[in-house]
């Protein structure tokens, strides 16, 4: 089976592929397709919540193609020795259809998304890209949720 781990960069795309590591039988995946998508004539640059704070390149000088090279890199090598090919890819245009198109294209049994990770709030990102996918995707998505913020006790 070929699995699509999308990316935009955040730390919740990596929690993202680490959850799937943590419960997939490494022997039943043949591949891994880490993704990311950048938007062309986009506002806003590609996430770099990946790379070691030493490391991270000011905007100015980092492309939203490096930076997305970046992160597919990071999530990569999360895979490293655990068994199935991993392919890194960067591809350009809307991020929802393009992980579509991507699990078409490599006829993918399962597509790993992580919800809420550059959203204005979580329920952008949910209602949007991750929604998006899981509704058109060709076959099974996991969308993974960040974990609940702790609840700020009420003061009287």
């Amino acid at each position: 089976m070929h699995v699509i781990v999308a990316t935009d960069g955040s730390k919740q795309s990596l929690a993202a592929a680490k959850h799937l590591k943590a419960f997939a039988d490494p022997a039943k995946i043949t591949e891994v397709s880490v993704i990311a998508v950048i938007r062309p004539l986009a506002a806003v640059a590609f996430a770099d919540e990946l790379s070691e704070a030493e490391h991270q390149a000011s905007w100015d000088s980092l492309s939203f193609r490096e930076a997305a090279e970046n992160a597919v890199a990071m999530i990569a090598a999360t895979f490293d020795g655990w068994g199935p090919k991993v392919h890194q890819r960067v591809r350009s245009g809307s991020p929802a259809n393009e992980i579509i198109k991507a699990a078409k294209q490599y006829d993918a049994g399962l597509v790993v998304v992580a919800a809420g990770g550059r959203g204005l709030s979580e329920s952008v990102l949910v209602g949007s890209t991750a929604q998006r996918v899981q509704h058109y995707a060709p076959c099974p998505v996991l969308v993974v949720r960040p974990k609940p913020r702790p609840k700020k006790a009420k003061q009287s």
